[in-house]
């Protein structure tokens, strides 16, 4: 995706500064001191290792199949989150594909911004799909070092997903309906699909769960597959 012309990425620019105000999982850095900062793409090839350890360490378990599940859980928060505030408030979506991580975090960077206008609500579900799931929540499952079920790793998407939309339509209460159709329309997509039931208030209730509930003092989160109705 390249900009198209100096007012589409000013526009661009304006609108992920907007969206970065509907929460800290909204936030992309763009530019900045390459200093302290790697490619994400490094991550997946070296299977999220780090950040997987100091998750289980975080939350005081030594199961790293759980701070694997926990750390792709809040990548996929920080991916879903921009994407879809952009599309959603401003019909547009940042090209992720050169994405950078801190050293030290799961903070996330562009050092350049481009992007595109999306259309139709079919199309806006294609293109986060491909730039959400295949091209970085797939390529992270696929290298990391820890056993997790695909089905787990999905309904994480799936349930970072409702969340993030939740959080759009929070901030921009006139967004509910066409927030609805998006993650209706994506969560019937590839491994998202069934992973989860979306009700009318945006809701979720999701048929995996995150393991959240094995750490200690850990509970099962509102959306869990394992509480009883």
């Amino acid at each position: 995706m390249e900009p198209q012309g100096s007012s589409f990425s000013a526009s661009l620019h304006a609108s992920m500064a907007e969206v970065a105000e509907y929460g800290p999982f909204f936030v992309l850095q763009i530019g900045g001191d390459d200093a302290g900062w790697h490619s994400v793409r490094y991550d997946y090839e070296r299977g999220f290792t780090d950040l997987v350890e100091a998750t289980a360490a975080k939350y005081g378990t030594d199961e790293l199949r759980v701070g694997a599940s926990i750390a792709q859980l809040g990548h996929a928060a920080r991916l879903w989150s921009p994407a879809l505030g952009a599309v959603l408030g401003h019909g547009v979506l940042p090209d992720l594909s050169a994405l950078d991580r801190a050293d030290d975090g799961p903070r996330l960077r562009l050092k350049t911004l481009s992007g595109r206008r999306v259309g139709t609500e079919e199309e806006a579900a294609d293109l986060l799909y491909e730039t959400v799931v295949r091209g970085h929540l797939e390529p992270l499952a696929a290298g990391l070092r820890v056993r997790v079920a695909s089905g787990l790793l999905y309904g994480n998407a799936a349930s970072a997903l409702a969340e993030a939309g939740r959080s759009v339509v929070a901030a921009r209460p006139d967004l509910t309906a066409p927030a609805r159709r998006l993650l209706t329309t994506l969560l019937g997509r590839g491994g998202l699909a069934g992973k989860g039931v979306l009700a009318p208030d945006l809701t979720f209730r999701r048929t995996t769960c995150c393991l959240y509930y094995r750490v200690p003092d850990g509970t099962k989160c509102a959306d869990c597959a394992l509480l009883e109705e």
